[in-house]
């Protein structure tokens, strides 16, 4: 007679219902009434751990289980001791029975998608040890009876979105070992208390928004050794001190982003810090000089940079006799003196930049592997420099070091960046440069080197950047005939006194992407050979003496050329007729664009308007005005007749229509057919742009080179950062400029660090170029005096909210680094509605959209797979960066909003978090717009106040991911067997029958031979089929990430 089930196998087959998706069949394969034991606990189960005939655990970590489940089915589990799920997609709520939880001690559903209010019942886990919640979407506040969790030891809460101040409850849990609050949207201040947890080892709040001074009791008296409050906005005590002293138990305290003032040590004060293992202070108002440090015997990591330092830097801290220092940071202070020798065996990094330094460079002994001195005021020679054989990266700059570069036997074995630029150096350029067998990148800019250049330094197997501009190097260029070994990327040898003919062996350098030689006396005409560089995008020969006509077979992926100032002759190349008149004027008196005269800035479109008899082009007049008149006429009617219609009876905002219910509009733009000669596609852009008139994040070369001379925008066209101009504007345009806006800006500039410093008026008249339009604003590359570039986001009217919200969220993101997510540097908020600034790091050379849509005016030849996947791990690793450890969605993923930073395509996400600061109105707006483009979640659509999710984001990506597939673009309308359909229905009608591989990019398919890279597009084209799934079966980007890195 067959054995009924246990209580607690139905218990766990109810919860195997709610599994949509288990990738391995860990759960799926292996739970099933086939396999029970005996003794009715099913042991053979995967993931179920046993006591007698109890359930006592059940672990299914790491498994991307996508579940949707209400975790009371587990309290039926009257024995469960553990229960585990994290790093999977399973959503749900946190019970309201929790009391039935009689016996778990162990409870961990971190990074999962659990979302709603922590229950007000949690306190009635009586006996539970570890909770996590991390990296979920819980919101709402901390209950006071979590203080009834009398069991509780470690208390995670991280990276969810709680918010409200934190109750003072928290401080009776007297069990209490660890406690995460990190990433949270909590404020107020912190409760008092927590000194008084003896058992308290780690207390971890950072990046939240407390405020208020610092807890002095609880420095003092705290049993913690973890202590973690950064990136606030504290403040210290009224004493005037830092702190009047730190718990010797403390060996880990991070203070930095705050508000934090005073001094660190008064007078003959016993330090406070020589308990401590780690220390970080930067980027906060401390003053006064250093302590010496003289007791300091455990310090290891010690970060005070961007504070207010002065005075001279303690012997104690670079000799080391006593200390076990191994990272030293004091950048960005105003410390002086002269350094005499840094002597310490245990620094590996050490940052001394940006401060009042004097003197010679300093004696240098030990281990120290980066060192950074720029930026300082040191004298003298580089013969103390010899002697540094262990540096790695070494960064001199911006200093008044004389002298020549000593040509020695190299002694940087382990040498792989080196920066002299800016200084006094003289002499001629050494061999010895050459022979450092890692070096990646060599800086000697701006000095005053001389002699021939070095052969070898084009033959460098790891050299990637060369900087050798503003000195005076003069001769020619010799080149070997071989250069295979060259990966030469950048290569910059402008303002020297180099002459000559052009190499035609600068063909073989076909990694080379930006090359100038600008400010030179090269003679001759341009090697036809410039056309093997099939990497360069970036060409600079002005102010030179070539002759004769510019080679027709130029580079085709060119986006920034100048050749001005030369005396080349004949008719431009049509390949680089894209560029505008000052790429070649002045100068080139005998070069000329068609059916012009030679020397003539007229552009050949111009120059071929002839004109007409006045009799003719009156009677033309008159014809098309009436015609026109009577159009706008007609147009005008049907226009008021519909806002009466829409006013009387549509909603405000109707969120599930999208581009395929509209009546398609009149395409003005050419309809490209596929590779395969298959369906015909329409581009999304041409729907924005007859919804909106100008098409999203889409700006025309012309209207991109505007006022760019060089590798830049003229120094002489001054913008005025008006959102209604549009292009940048040259000088002649100045006075037509003044009658439609103010010339500068007289608002207010904020920075959120202090690495950067402006005023409104330096920004005023920063020249800058239009890099694209969206809902929401346009944005524009500015270029300020000091070289700096920045991407400045002029914000459409409308659409920011008032400024105390707007500043409060802003302020969120000033601590935002990392290397796939684009910096934000501040905003500029002026005295009109339509004045709204965001300032970021610009981001070179370009959008992913710009290199990969098969386009007019596409950046560079097609992308390989392995760019494409590494693009595609780079974005997922920003968007978990900003799920997961900022707790926020980016709201705003596409193609334009990834950018491409540097030849090694390393992909950064923008315009993130921009709903945040946005009206209601202005996020549905971009909403839509993301529908039109084909990004929008099918779950927006359907609410009639849509806001972007953490499972939003992962759709978006999906969406990228496909379009790095197929090289398509998201909107692209289909035009194929099943009719118009966009690209995902496309891909899901493929997939499903068993066609997937035939939608792959056409120049992928040389690649696909290789097994490894067709499995590979294979496996990525899973992961988005995934990510474009409903709502409830799609994965976290923390799978997702996962997934793409193990291809």
């Amino acid at each position: 007679m067959g054995q009924l089930p246990s209580q607690d196998i139905l218990a766990l087959l109810e919860f195997k219902k709610c599994i949509k998706h288990d990738p391995t069949g860990y759960v799926l394969n292996s739970w099933n009434e086939e396999s029970i034991d005996f003794d009715g606990c099913p042991s053979s189960w995967n993931g179920v751990l046993c006591n007698g005939g109890n359930v006592a655990g059940v672990v299914l970590d790491n498994l991307g289980l996508s579940a949707d489940t209400d975790l009371s089915v587990f309290s039926n589990l009257s024995k469960l001791v553990k229960l585990s799920m994290s790093n999977n997609s399973i959503s749900g709520k946190l019970p309201n029975n929790i009391a039935d939880f009689r016996s778990l001690e162990y409870l961990d559903i971190s990074n999962n998608l659990f979302s709603s209010s922590i229950p007000i019942g949690i306190g009635k886990f009586g006996s539970l040890q570890n909770l996590s919640l991390a990296g979920n979407n819980f919101s709402g506040s901390i209950p006071n009876s979590i203080s009834e969790m009398s069991s509780i030891k470690s208390l995670d809460f991280s990276r969810n979105t709680l918010s409200g101040s934190l109750p003072s409850s928290l401080t009776k849990l007297n069990s209490l070992v660890s406690l995460d609050l990190s990433h949270n949207g909590f404020t107020g201040k912190i409760p008092k208390g927590f000194e008084l947890i003896s058992s308290l080892d780690k207390l971890d709040l950072h990046a939240n928004m407390f405020n208020g001074p610092l807890d002095v009791e609880f420095m003092l008296l705290s049993s913690v050794s973890y202590v973690d409050l950064s990136d606030n906005m504290l403040l210290s005590s009224d004493s005037g001190k830092f702190l009047p002293g730190i718990s010797e138990s403390i060996k880990y305290l991070n203070l930095s982003h705050n508000q934090l003032t005073g001094i660190l040590v008064g007078g003959a004060e016993q330090p406070l810090f020589q308990d401590l293992k780690v220390l970080d202070l930067s980027y906060n108002q401390l003053n006064g000089e250093l302590p010496g440090f003289d007791f300091v015997y455990d310090l290891q990591i010690l970060k005070l940079s961007n504070n207010r330092f002065s005075g001279f830097i303690p012997n104690g801290l670079l000799k080391g006799d006593s200390l076990v220092l191994t990272d030293l940071d004091l950048s960005a202070n105003n410390l002086s003196g002269p350094l005499s020798m840094i002597t310490s065996t245990t620094l590996n990094f050490l940052n001394l930049s940006s401060n009042g330094f004097t003197g010679d460079l300093p004696l240098l002994t030990g281990s120290c592997a980066v060192l950074d001195l720029s930026n300082n005021k040191f004298e003298g020679n580089l013969t103390r420099m010899l002697k540094w054989g262990n540096i790695e990266q070494l960064d001199l700059s911006g200093n008044r070091l004389a002298g020549n570069i000593p040509e020695v036997t190299p002694q940087f074995l382990r040498l792989n960046y080196l920066n002299l630029s800016n200084n006094h150096l003289s002499d001629d350029l050494p061999k010895v440069l050459t022979q450092y067998p890692k070096l990646r990148v060599l800086d000697i800019s701006s000095n005053q080197l001389k002699g021939f250049l070095p052969a070898d330094f084009f033959t460098m197997p790891t050299l990637q950047e060369l900087h050798l501009e503003n000195n005076l190097i003069n001769g020619g260029i010799n080149l070997s005939s071989s250069l295979d070994q060259s990966h030469l990327q950048v290569l910059d040898l402008s303002h020297n006194q180099l002459s000559s003919f052009f190499p035609d062996e600068f063909g073989s350098l076909t990694s080379l992407r930006v090359l100038n030689i600008a400010g030179n006396n090269f003679v001759g005409s341009l090697p036809t050979t410039i056309a093997d560089m099939s990497s360069l995008d970036s060409l600079d020969i002005s102010d030179n003496r070539f002759t004769g006509p510019l080679p027709n077979n130029m580079p085709k992926e060119l986006k920034d050329f100048n050749a001005s100032e030369n005396d080349l002759s004949g008719v431009v190349p049509e390949i680089l007729r894209k560029f505008p008149s000052s790429s070649f004027f002045p100068g080139n008196s005998k070069l000329h664009f068609p059916n012009s005269p030679p020397g003539s800035t007229v552009s050949a479109t111009d120059s071929s308007k002839e004109k007409k008899s006045m009799t003719t082009a009156v009677k033309v007049i008159i014809i098309v005005s009436c015609v026109v008149a009577l159009l706008i006429l007609i147009l005008l009617a049907v226009f008021i007749h519909y806002i009466r219609m829409s006013r009387s009876s549509t909603p405000e905002y109707d969120a599930s229509k999208d581009f395929r219910s509209r009546p398609q509009p009149v395409i003005s733009g050419p309809i490209r057919p596929t590779e395969r000669g298959g369906p015909l596609v329409v581009s999304a852009e041409d729907l924005v742009a007859s919804r909106k008139g100008s098409p999203s994040e889409i700006v025309s070369p012309d209207e991109k080179t505007a006022a760019v001379s060089g590798f830049s925008p003229s120094k002489h066209s001054h913008f005025s950062w008006s959102p209604e101009s549009g292009d940048s504007l040259t000088a002649e345009n100045l006075s037509r400029l003044d009658t439609r806006s103010p010339d500068r800006l007289i608002g207010e500039l904020h920075f959120l660090d202090d690495t950067t410093s402006l005023t409104p008026e330096e920004l005023s008249r920063a020249p800058a170029e239009v890099l694209g339009r969206s809902s929401h604003g346009t944005s524009y590359k500015a270029t300020m005096d000091n070289g700096l570039l920045l991407r400045v986001k002029w914000l459409r009217e409308g659409v920011a909210k008032q400024r105390k919200e707007f500043v409060k969220e802003i302020r969120k993101f000033a601590n935002i680094r990392h290397p796939n997510v684009v910096g934000l540097k501040g905003y500029y908020w002026g005295p009109t509605q339509h004045e709204k600034l965001i300032l970021s790091d610009y981001i070179s050379p370009g959008s992913l959209a710009s290199f990969l849509y098969d386009r007019p005016g596409r950046n560079g030849p097609p992308l390989t797979w392995a760019q494409r996947l590494k693009i595609a791990v780079d974005v997922a690793r920003g968007l978990n960066y900003l799920h997961f450890d900022r707790a926020v969605p980016h709201g705003n993923l596409k193609a334009t909003n990834v950018l491409l930073d540097t030849a090694d395509m390393n992909a950064r996400v923008a315009d993130y978090c921009l709903h945040r600061l946005m009206t209601q109105a202005g996020t549905i707006e971009q909403i839509l717009d993301a529908g039109v483009l084909g990004y929008r979640a099918p779950e927006l659509a359907a609410s009639k106040k849509p806001m972007p999710s953490f499972k939003s984001d992962v759709y978006a990506f999906g969406v990228i991911l496909l379009e790095l597939l197929t090289g398509r673009c998201a909107g692209d309308v289909i035009s194929g067997e099943e009719g118009g359909v966009d690209l995902t229905d496309w891909l899901r009608l493929r997939v499903a029958e068993g066609r997937g591989s035939e939608c792959f990019d056409a120049t992928l398919m040389s690649e696909m031979g290789n097994p490894v890279v067709e499995k590979g597009m294979k496996e990525v084209l899973g992961i988005a089929i995934r990510c474009i799934r409903s709502v409830s079966e799609r994965p976290g980007i923390k799978t997702i990430y996962e997934d793409l890195s193990s291809i």
